[in-house]
């Protein structure tokens, strides 16, 4: 077995474990299979979503949602980590109010956002983005304060260019923080663009699985819960394989 599966293997049977006892307690009546019930009846209700590829619509919503949220975090987290990672002056007056905003869990800003952007698109995007920008800043500006002074003392000696000095040593050299980053920054952003579509109540993933829960349709709501898992797991990996590609040598 290679290395990969050694790692795998552990996790799959535990998994496996967890599915195993779930079913019997649920065939042998050991909980309430009316709010818990078994796999086999949740995998049939699944089956039966992913075969009419109802499950498309809201996951391109909530997919969508959440990567224009996410792609305007990393925009301006990187640009403004960089400008405060470089710049004292420029740390010094943002600092405070950074440090003001960023302990405040974001789904608290979620009512506030309903007041000023209503209840469309534009306020999830925006707490996608507040969600997501904040790991990315701090990483960023930990990354660019990181960098081996010596290098940029050595290209300055050279005459290299500001912005070429960003783009050939600052980001290559800071780009495990950020990396980093960015993979909180998603977490959260699918977290909270998912509890803005249960507020909101106006289609998504998040407001199927609370739709299915007021309707008391609960094997569709945990088939939906599934569906949802298996999009995070899924992002998740595809950011690790991106990740693994971009930084190479962070893997070995």
């Amino acid at each position: 077995m290679d290395r990969t599966g050694s790692r795998l293997l552990p996790g799959l049977v535990s998994f496996v474990a967890v599915l195993a006892i779930w079913e019997l307690a649920g065939r042998y009546r050991l909980v309430n299979t009316v709010l818990l019930p078994p796999p086999s009846m949740i995998a049939a209700t699944l089956w039966q979503i992913v075969r009419t590829g109802t499950f498309l619509a809201p996951l391109g919503q909530t997919f969508l949602l959440l990567f224009v949220g996410y792609a305007l975090a990393c925009g301006f987290g990187i640009a403004l980590g960089i400008a405060m990672g470089r710049s004292e002056p420029i740390y010094c007056f943002l600092e405070p109010l950074i440090e003001l905003m960023r302990p405040i869990p974001k789904a608290a800003l979620v009512p506030p956002l309903f007041l000023f952007l209503g209840f469309g698109a534009t306020m999830k995007v925006t707490i996608v983005a507040l969600a997501a920008f904040f790991p990315i800043l701090i990483a960023t500006i930990q990354g660019v304060r990181g960098v081996d002074r010596i290098a940029l003392d050595t290209a300055r000696t050279f005459g290299c260019p500001p912005v070429r000095m960003i783009f050939k040593i600052i980001l290559p050299a800071s780009l495990p923080m950020i990396v980093t980053g960015m993979r909180v920054g998603l977490g959260l952003g699918l977290i909270v663009v998912v509890l803005a579509e249960m507020l909101a109540g106006e289609g998504g993933l998040g407001y199927l699985i609370l739709d299915m829960q007021r309707s008391f349709a609960v094997r569709q709501m945990y088939a939906w819960i599934v569906i949802l898992a298996v999009a995070g797991l899924t992002i998740n990996a595809v950011f690790e394989f991106v990740e693994a590609r971009a930084i190479p040598w962070r893997s070995k």
